[in-house]
């Protein structure tokens, strides 16, 4: 087994074109965070919308947090699932 470069990365896709830092941000004391005004626009996220939190785990080690408009992520999950419900449902 190949030992891991010191500085390489755990969890960076080859393509790495589509990942980038977008914005830094603080968390209060209340666990509260603020998403910067550019990137709410740029993702197309306005208040009230409901977001998914889902992370990447290695080694008992949360290396990756990812936010997801719960709508879009219920519409993959539904695009995903269903043609698999319909072989199994035959």
């Amino acid at each position: 087994m190949a030992k891991k470069k010191k500085d390489e990365a755990c969890c960076a896709p080859e393509d790495m074109t589509c990942c980038r830092v977008e914005a830094l941000v603080s968390i209060d004391d209340r666990g509260q965070m603020v998403l910067p005004k550019e990137l709410r626009e740029k993702a197309n996220i306005r208040g009230g919308d409901k977001l998914a939190v889902t992370s990447w785990e290695k080694g008992g080690k949360v290396y990756c947090i990812f936010l997801t408009k719960a709508e879009e992520l219920s519409d993959m999950v539904r695009t995903t699932l269903r043609p698999v419900i319909k072989d199994i449902t035959k």
